[in-house]
């Protein structure tokens, strides 16, 4: 796996990018992590509708199926990259807390043999 951290001033278009096309139809995991909170699974294995920074108030936004989980001010953006693609996202506020949010596929069943 390669994590490299992602410059401000990409953090707009590579998270329009992966909405249009790298994230369609994943599953999220929101993990948030801080000294004054612990470890705390906000959301575990829930379909991602996408994932959007707005420089002008200085937000990113994970869009996921009934929520919206906003982390304001963050300093650094993490991807880790995988084989299979894209497998995270870490992302450091300014009060140190980090949001890591896991991708996966999402499982798919087979159709039962008619008997």
């Amino acid at each position: 796996m390669a994590t490299a951290k992602l410059e401000k001033a990409a953090w707009q278009k590579t998270f329009d990018q992966m909405s249009k096309s790298l994230l369609v139809g994943k599953q999220v995991e929101i993990e948030v992590i801080g000294l004054s909170i612990g470890a705390q699974i906000e959301q575990k294995w829930i379909q991602l509708l996408g994932v959007t920074y707005d420089p002008k108030g200085d937000l990113i936004e994970v869009l996921v199926e009934g929520l919206d989980h906003l982390i304001p001010k963050p300093r650094e953006v993490w991807v880790d990259q995988g084989a299979m693609g894209l497998v995270s996202i870490e992302v450091i506020d300014a009060d140190d807390v980090r949001q890591i949010i896991r991708l996966r596929e999402p499982l798919m069943l087979r159709a039962s043999a008619a008997a």
